[in-house]
């Protein structure tokens, strides 16, 4: 199989790569195998001098690799710079922060000494996919390669030029031969390649689907995973919320990334109270937004990263309305070259409808009407999902309610769902398991060792 990489806002495309054959991944394997047993024993300060190197290459060069990513998936090229601006400081924050995150620590019991210490396991495999190429990876690497693993990335198929890209920038960086490797190959190689002795974990960002069959191989195999997959986030406007600004930010929190990520806004709960204003000026402002060229500096909506993610986006589109929900504006694919949607909001979708518990992987946003904060809450946690919440209230007790009531791994009060460096990041339910980020990302994949003395 050839990769393809084809520009969604033209569909031209852009280069081809071919897969690996059988041999080459065996030896890129067997390499990472090598190549773990020297990085293991690199010091912590060796380590952070590559990850620093790492982070100035992406400092220095982000106006291009911005323009890779937006050439290969489709995302505005202000987004896509604030992308590789973000993996420069993921980067930073282990190479700060690694050694003391990974100290040992002391535990008084009645041995002479007794402590818990954090070694790494080996090489990991990476499945990786197409909306954050280079934020996705990196999240992941930076922890990965400070605690003393190496990486192996596949990557998704339509981002061949990004993962290859990020290979390059760890030798540059002088990462040794093997640290990190990509991985050309196709989705059906995945489960030899995690069966192979040289793999000892896995983690992958993707879909409900992508996730089970990992899981499911690796289980096989008693290798460790950690899963972040969908997320279908509430988005809850109660009365006493700044209406401008919960607006203006949900405008944002559904429209990151052309509407292409897990944890966009998808489902907007507003009290009854101010539903009409915040319909109203939310269609308004989401009816506003520029589609256009994701290179030009005023677009604020690029095109969908592939054909066949449009097709099923429309395709989700015609049953809600199908189901007896109401199309407010939008919902049509837009004529012409590229992958462009509009911008669409539907109320009203029904909850007794399949549709209604499915993600939508674009710009459409499903609007619904409550009456008090506990309707908020059921209908929120009515969602196999459970990836972020973002509550807008400035009562006190309705924040703490929703805080201690919602089913999903974060949640924000009065701003938008993001991921930080500095705090854990993943989901419950069918949203996966297992966090990145944070002190707690990084022992993810080590072993937590009991050392006792007498």
């Amino acid at each position: 199989m050839a990769f393809r990489s084809i520009n969604p806002a033209t569909g031209q495309l852009l280069k081809e790569f071919a897969s690996l054959t059988e041999e080459q991944i065996e030896a890129r394997l067997h390499q990472a195998s090598l190549a773990f047993q020297h990085w293991r024993r690199r010091s912590f300060a060796a380590r952070t001098e590559i990850l620093i190197r790492t982070a100035g290459i992406l400092e220095q060069d982000k106006e291009d690799l911005g323009r890779l990513l937006t050439t290969e998936m489709g995302k505005t090229l202000k987004s896509a710079i604030a992308e590789v601006e973000k993996c420069a400081a993921v980067c930073h924050f282990y190479a700060e922060n690694a050694e003391k995150f990974l100290q040992p620590e002391q535990i008084a019991t009645n041995a002479t000494e007794s402590y818990i210490q954090y070694k790494p396991l080996g090489p990991i495999l990476a499945v990786m996919p197409w909306n954050f190429p280079f934020w996705q990876v990196f999240r992941f690497a930076a922890p990965a390669l400070m605690a003393g693993n190496v990486c192996l990335l596949k990557h998704a198929a339509n981002v061949p030029q990004c993962a290859l890209k990020i290979e390059e920038i760890f030798l540059r960086a002088g990462a040794p031969d093997g640290a990190f490797q990509t991985l050309l190959v196709e989705s059906s190689q995945i489960e030899k390649i995690l069966r192979d002795p040289h793999v000892v974990a896995a983690t992958l960002t993707g879909s409900e689907g992508a996730g089970k069959a990992v899981a499911s191989i690796a289980g096989s195999e008693i290798k460790k995973t950690v899963l972040e997959l969908g997320g279908s986030d509430p988005f809850i406007v109660m009365e006493s919320a700044d209406l401008e600004k919960a607006v203006l930010t949900a405008v944002k929190a559904r429209t990151i990334n052309n509407g292409q990520s897990c944890i966009a806004a998808k489902r907007f709960i507003v009290a009854d109270a101010v539903y009409d204003d915040f319909k109203n000026q939310f269609v308004n402002a989401m009816n506003s937004l520029k589609l256009g060229d994701p290179l030009l500096s005023d677009t604020e909506i690029g095109p969908l990263a592939t054909p066949s993610i449009r097709e099923e986006l429309h395709n989700q589109v015609g049953r809600a309305i199908q189901a007896g929900g109401r199309l407010l504006i939008g919902g049509k694919m837009i004529d012409g070259p590229g992958n462009f949607y509009q911008p669409t909001v539907i109320s009203d979708v029904p909850r007794t409808s399949d549709i209604f518990y499915e993600e939508f992987f674009g710009p459409v946003a499903l609007l619904f009407r409550v009456h008090t904060a506990d309707e908020a809450l059921e209908l929120a946690n009515n969602s196999s999902f459970g990836l972020g919440a973002s509550i807008w209230t400035s009562d006190e007790q309705e924040q703490q309610k929703m805080i201690d009531g919602l089913e999903s791994g974060s949640v924000f009060i009065n701003a938008m769902v993001a991921s930080d460096p500095r705090l854990p990041f993943g989901g419950v339910k069918k949203s996966g398991y297992g966090r990145e980020l944070s002190a707690v990302g990084i022992r993810e994949f080590v072993n937590i060792q009991t050392v006792w003395i007498n």
